[in-house]
């Protein structure tokens, strides 16, 4: 009989052995440590060498156990307890993540679980600066609106005062804002805290406006590291600590010197296109200025290469966003009072939405899209890959923005995208990669379909979309026309004389299900490998067969 029991342990597995009667104390530690991470499995019976030993036998009643412990953890830890029948029984206990709070044991202790350089994991205590972070993570904590009980007003520079108040005449931010004395506007804009009869500084007030020595005095953890490599050569290496505003400034200026700017013809016009879209960029870097973990050490990490341009932060994606769902995620910020601030200055997307310009910008090109796949559970690392436009369908989308007056929504240019790296494919298809409901991708195909961008070809949930024959336009692309209008016959042929070579018969019903073809497509090509001699057919009507002739 295989073994039911996992062979080892992992972030998610530990085993606990039961022989002497383990401790309460220590279920209690391990449950808190999983409620802490990412949830788990508990073995109560099972070496750390994975042998099987068994359970105690006061540990074999799971419902006496569960209330136990809950009753021992805060917030209670709603566990779920079975006896698992291996070699001998073992006492499994399930504890899921908690996504609302931190959960301590009853004697006040805290832990998590992590993972040792030698691959093994282990619980450990969570320090306060880590409880911030999962706090923050877990959207209960404003790191940016807590005040610096040390520090006073005149921590603040007031050539950054000046600059916030251009910024927002430049960026179209909220004017009414510049009607305030300065004190009102520290007030209105969460620079400061008022507590009983003193005024402090907040997090947020240090980080746009306060003096670069004060910032490294109070805000250890914020710096920004510029980068361009040429091959291996560094062309430029330069650490900074700045205000958020001067550093996004600084930045700015640094990439448009390493970001060559070339022109796209449109048909009469002529478009600047730089290697990477400075809309683009600009939300990419007030994302990781607004979105970092302020508690944990370590830099924004701006770096150019031959490859593309990384901007990396210190601090995970927060609780229930992940690279899957970036662009579909409810917006919301790791540090909501500075997200709120850059927004009013007119710095960052007043949606909320700076993800969706992020990759608008390669989109609109035609070009690869941005990846987040290097991010980890403690870094969020954005790579915009440097690759040419797509002369073809940046006209298209060019054309329609035109007509329309205004820009194409995301989901359209996203699923434009897609029907070129994937042609002949289903609204089912898309939906699956886009991570988007296939009513969704069906409404947007018909939409692109009525403004000539798409083709689409037969009808049910069969009916398969290419790009316009627009996109092709050249003797290269008409071929690429060609061949993804008749590469669905020439499959479904292969296809079809495969199926017949293995079974006797086959029948319309069996061309439907394999092809995922309606009963007159199916009817047309079996008719057609009929008449080409390939098939012959069996019967007729209804109930007709076809077979290898």
């Amino acid at each position: 009989m295989s073994r039911i029991i996992p062979e080892r342990e992992t972030l998610t597995i530990e085993f606990k052995s039961d022989l002497k009667r383990l401790e309460d104390s220590d279920i209690f530690d391990a449950v808190v440590a999983f409620a802490n991470t990412e949830g788990g499995d508990l073995y109560l019976g099972v070496e750390d060498n994975g042998e099987i030993t068994g359970v105690h036998s006061s540990h074999k009643n799971p419902i006496t156990l569960s209330a136990y412990i809950a009753n021992h953890t805060v917030p209670p830890v709603s566990i779920r307890a079975e006896i698992v029948e291996d070699t001998t029984p073992v006492l499994k206990i399930s504890v899921p993540k908690n996504s609302y709070s931190i959960v301590a044991t009853s004697s006040g202790k805290i832990l998590r679980r992590r993972i040792k350089a030698d691959g093994t994991p282990e619980n450990v205590p969570m320090f306060p600066t880590e409880i911030a972070t999962r706090l923050s993570d877990l959207r209960l904590l404003d790191y940016s609106v807590l005040p610096l009980q040390e520090a006073t007003i005149d921590d603040f520079d007031p050539l950054e005062i000046e600059r916030l108040k251009s910024n927002i005449l430049s960026y179209n931010g909220d004017k009414t804002l510049l009607e305030l004395s300065d004190i009102e506007l520290f007030k209105a804009l969460g620079f400061v805290k008022e507590e009983g009869v003193n005024i402090y500084p907040t997090v947020c007030g240090m980080l746009l406006i306060g003096k670069a020595t004060s910032i490294k005095r109070f805000i250890p953890t914020h710096s920004v590291t510029f980068q361009v490599l040429e091959g291996t050569s560094v062309r430029v290496n330069e650490d900074f600590v700045l205000p958020v505003l001067a550093a996004v400034e600084k930045l700015n200026s640094h990439i448009t010197v390493w970001n060559p700017e070339n022109e796209i013809e449109m048909g009469l016009y002529r478009i600047p296109a730089p290697d990477f879209d400075r809309r683009a960029i600009r939300e990419a870097i007030i994302n990781a200025f607004s979105h970092r973990d302020y508690s944990k050490m370590g830099r924004i990490r701006v770096s150019i290469n031959d490859e593309g341009l990384t901007i990396a932060n210190p601090g995970g994606f927060i609780e229930g966003v992940s690279i899957n769902n970036l662009l579909t995620a409810e917006p919301h910020g790791r540090n909501p009072k500075l997200a709120d601030v850059l927004k009013r200055v007119g710095l960052a997307e007043k949606t909320g939405r700076g993800i969706d310009r992020i990759y608008e910008g390669s989109l609109i090109y035609g070009r690869l899209l941005p990846d987040y796949s290097a991010s980890t559970d403690v870094t969020v690392s954005l790579f915009i890959p440097r690759s040419a436009p797509d002369l073809q369908i940046a006209k298209i989308i060019s054309d329609e923005q035109n007509r329309l007056g205004r820009p194409l929504p995301l989901n359209t240019l996203l699923v434009l995208n897609m029907l070129r790296d994937m042609p002949r494919v289903t609204s089912a298809q898309l939906a699956e990669t886009l991570n988007l409901s296939d009513v969704m991708v069906r409404n947007i195909l018909d939409k692109s379909i009525e403004s000539g961008m798409v083709e689409g070809y037969g009808s049910g949930r069969g009916r398969t979309y290419i790009l316009s024959k627009k996109l092709y336009k050249d003797k290269e692309k008409s071929i690429g026309y060609v061949r993804q209008m008749d590469i669905d016959e020439t499959r479904y042929t292969e296809l079809i004389i495969g199926l017949a070579k293995k079974n006797e018969f086959i029948s319309k019903n069996d061309v439907m299900e394999l092809l995922h073809l309606n009963k007159d497509q199916a009817y047309r090509v079996l008719k057609k490998l009929v008449s080409s001699g390939s098939l012959e057919m069996v019967n007729a009507g209804k109930y007709a067969k076809y077979r290898m002739k």
